[in-house]
């Protein structure tokens, strides 16, 4: 199964991508994560019936069209989404390639609250542009900084470990019956 997953963080050495890298270890197939800091501005004068959209618009759907299930990891801006992602998803309202896919949300910040402002935002977002939210795959992870390890770029934490395969094992249970061959 193919699997298209997303950072809200663009820092080389963040805690979210730190959560994305682990996750990810528990994939049982092909992943990509999308290139999202070369997308760029939403503008649909730029995608409007006829144009063809920038280099970096089309990778990104290209991608998202062939996956089987889509990740996104993001830490949470001022109670919100960090811009850069939600550019990404604005580039994906409107072509179709998130339609009925299914879609895990895990946000991670040094709040008690673990990004729960962002997640919400997020699994919004993802509803209106018809992906399925698998609820039981989604997470919000508290405290991430004494969780992960900035040497090694994983979490470190282990029962954040094991509570992200579950949450990849519920992720890919629900692509499953979806998946491309």
């Amino acid at each position: 199964m193919n699997l298209l997953a997303l950072s809200g963080s663009l820092r080389a050495r963040s805690s979210n991508g730190a959560v994305l890298r682990s996750a990810l270890t528990f994939w049982d197939g092909p992943a990509t994560t999308a290139d999202i800091g070369a997308l760029p501005h939403f503008n649909p004068d730029l995608d409007g019936e006829g144009a063809t959209p920038p280099a970096p618009v089309a990778a990104l759907r290209a991608a998202a069209a062939s996956a089987d299930a889509l990740l996104v990891v993001s830490p949470e801006y001022a109670h919100g989404v960090p811009g850069v992602l939600k550019n990404a998803l604005d580039w994906l309202v409107s072509s179709g390639e998130c339609v009925g896919k299914p879609v895990a949300v895990i946000t991670a910040s040094p709040s008690p609250a673990g990004g729960d402002h962002a997640n919400a935002q997020l699994r919004e977002v993802l509803r209106m542009v018809s992906g399925e939210v698998v609820t039981a795959a989604c997470r919000e992870i508290p405290a991430i900084g004494p969780k992960a390890d900035p040497a090694t770029e994983r979490v470190t934490d282990e029962a954040t470990h094991a509570d992200l395969g579950a949450a990849m094992a519920q992720l890919a249970a629900a692509a499953a019956p979806f998946a491309t061959p």
